[in-house]
């Protein structure tokens, strides 16, 4: 079974920066897409951010030049940068690995964006 561990949430400014980590337990080069999700309280989980096998990067439109996604293969990790923090990007944010129909879940970091 592979399991997701995220870190990095914390306490920011607004206008601060954070970088999120996704360890995974299995090499992510055998999974489809890597991706970051949110879910603030009150509202569903929404994607912000995912990167292909192949490298390729797919972002929501409200973290575009925002947030970058990257991936190192050799230490099984996904990041995500996120720079210019809004009170609005306030949410637990989780880790989503997907291989084929297989769908697996971190257990989500608290980012709060607060002044």
């Amino acid at each position: 079974q592979v399991q997701l561990v995220e870190s990095g949430g914390g306490l920011v400014q607004p206008g601060g920066s954070l970088r999120l980590s996704c360890a995974s337990s299995r090499s992510i080069l055998t999974s489809s897409s890597m991706s970051w999700y949110r879910q603030a309280p009150g509202k569903q989980r929404e994607l912000v951010a995912s990167i292909t096998s192949g490298g390729s990067t797919n972002y929501a439109d409200s973290v575009k030049g925002r947030f970058t996604i990257s991936r190192d293969n050799a230490k099984n990790t996904v990041y995500l940068q996120m720079d210019s923090l809004k009170l609005e990007d306030t949410a637990v944010y989780y880790c989503k690995r997907q291989v084929g129909p297989a769908t697996t879940w971190g257990q989500g970091t608290q980012v709060t964006v607060s002044s």
